[in-house]
């Protein structure tokens, strides 16, 4: 008898797992679908593109599964769910749910992305939770990232052509309030922190970058940590609120500045989602650093809508982009007040401010 114990890798686990007896694999969404559709009664084995693209053993181009990372993992393909589209009938319901169709299946950013109609390449959405995922819709052709973000898939309908993305994703956003919150007590609930940092009318002069457990895109720097520059015997609390919100719209800057490089194509308004779109003065700062309108959905759970929005498609509920596009709606719009030359003193201090992060942890 082979024992394992906690030094022995996940691999060496599940190949021991393959050896006694037959399995079947994928994400939530296959173990779901797959329960929906009967489970060991005749389920469905699937997943969609989007869900296998996060799994790293999909070839973004041929859509299914690569060879030769299976090879080189020592999975047998037998055991994967077919790769399908994001849009289509999977199968129908059991039991409870009888007959009705199971047809929609997205990643979580991708069906944001989906859910705020970005169905145009340069259409772009940032959801604002702990940390922040920013997918920008680059069209039918995956583009190779050469400033730190992430090709992924997109979406695929039906049998129309995948549609691929540039990701950027943020540590912590919104968990720099928790923080905020939950170590120093400066506010006893996150709903707080607008109107402290409300009572002062800037920053004076400070920056936060949270690089708490190091830096992601588009800088992919483990050896960073957090700090807060340019104290004063003026700062106060409020201050340190303010900053710590800006810190969010900065680290949203930086990856839309990279997705327009890799791109090519310079976004002209960004639709946002996530618990964070509702403090007024975050998305204000974020549509002025950014220079361009910050847009607020009427329904912010479009992660959700997004799924629903795919399903739809699948049983003719809705028929094109178009109607999607009619059905989405618009609950608040911010436009930059802010001038170019501030924009760009500000942003300037942000990224002198980021430098000093840099090598603090020997790694």
């Amino acid at each position: 008898m082979r024992l394992f114990h906690p030094s022995n890798s996940l691999l060496g686990v599940l190949r021991l797992i393959f050896q006694l007896s037959q399995v079947l694999f994928g994400n939530i969404d296959t173990w779901v679908i797959w329960n929906l559709t009967g489970g060991p009664q005749g389920g469905v084995h699937v997943t969609d593109v989007s869900n296998a693209s996060r799994t790293m053993l999909m070839n973004l181009e041929t859509l299914d599964w690569d060879d030769e990372i299976l090879k080189l993992m020592g999975i047998p393909r037998a055991m994967l769910p077919a790769v399908r589209p994001s849009s289509e009938v999977y199968g129908h319901a059991r039991g409870a749910l009888e007959g009705i169709p199971v047809a929609g299946d997205l990643g979580d950013q991708q069906a944001a992305l989906f859910g705020q109609a970005c169905y145009d390449p340069g259409e772009a959405k940032n959801t604002y939770g702990t940390g922040c995922f920013m997918l920008l819709n680059t069209g039918t052709k995956p583009v190779p990232s050469k400033s730190g973000l992430l090709t992924t898939l997109g979406y695929k309908i039906g049998n129309q052509p995948a549609v691929y993305c540039l990701e950027g994703s943020i540590a912590i956003t919104g968990a720099l309030v928790q923080w905020l919150r939950d170590n120093l007590k400066m506010i006893e609930n996150s709903k707080d922190i607008e109107p402290l940092a409300r009572t002062v009318e800037d920053n004076g002069g400070i920056y936060f970058v949270p690089a708490f457990s190091g830096l992601f895109a588009p800088y992919w720097r483990s050896d960073a940590r957090g700090v807060i520059v340019g104290l004063t015997r003026y700062i106060n609390r409020g201050h340190i609120a303010r900053a710590a919100l800006e810190a969010t719209a900065y680290q949203t800057r930086e990856v839309l500045d990279a997705m327009n490089k890799d791109s090519g194509v310079p976004l002209t308004a960004l639709k946002v989602d996530g618990g964070m779109v509702y403090n007024e003065l975050l998305m204000q700062f974020q549509a002025d650093i950014l220079g361009v309108p910050v847009i607020r959905p009427k329904v912010a759970e479009t992660t959700s809508l997004g799924a629903a929005y795919a399903a739809g498609l699948a049983v003719g509920f809705w028929s094109n982009f178009d109607e999607l596009r009619a059905n989405w709606g618009k609950d608040a719009e911010w436009h930059p007040k802010m001038a170019p030359e501030e924009r760009e003193k500000l942003y300037a201090g942000w990224k002198k401010a980021v430098e000093r992060t840099f090598g603090w942890v020997e790694v």
